[in-house]
């Protein structure tokens, strides 16, 4: 069998879901090479802005490496814009969601309640006010 038999979800045989699931594991180990194509759509130059949002990704990256954060960390500098794509006003969380199963609870609240892209330095990406409601 290489697809379910429904149509419907709640007409799925216990074999149509183990087919899925073993799909959705395949899938998953795939996930590192999207998030790379993805991080290669942001090399282009956002108006108004004298660096790309790949450069910048590139660029946050390398601050949090230089300022001694772990992997967890530097993974979330580097992957924070990829939300840019489809999420433009709420790229942060967007991002976030991608990451979530990747690093650690801490990494991924603190780096993306505010639109944190380095340990220890709050720097946010949305106006303050708007952060205030987003997240009060």
């Amino acid at each position: 069998m290489d697809q379910v038999s429904f149509t419907q979800m709640n007409d799925g045989t216990k074999e149509d879901y183990e087919l899925l699931n073993e799909k959705a594991i395949e899938d998953a180990k795939h996930t590192a090479d999207r998030l790379v194509r993805a991080l290669a759509e942001l090399d282009n130059k956002l108006a108004g802005y004298q660096i790309t949002r790949f450069g910048h990704s590139l660029q946050s990256a390398t601050r949090a490496l230089r300022d001694g954060a772990d992997t967890d960390w530097v993974v979330a500098a580097l992957t924070h814009g990829i939300g840019n794509i489809f999420a433009p006003r709420n790229h942060d969380e967007y991002a976030a969601t991608i990451l979530r199963p990747f690093v650690r609870e801490v990494v991924d609240r603190e780096a993306y309640a505010l639109g944190v892209v380095r340990p220890g330095l709050r720097v946010p990406l949305v106006q303050p006010e708007i952060a205030k409601q987003r997240f009060a």
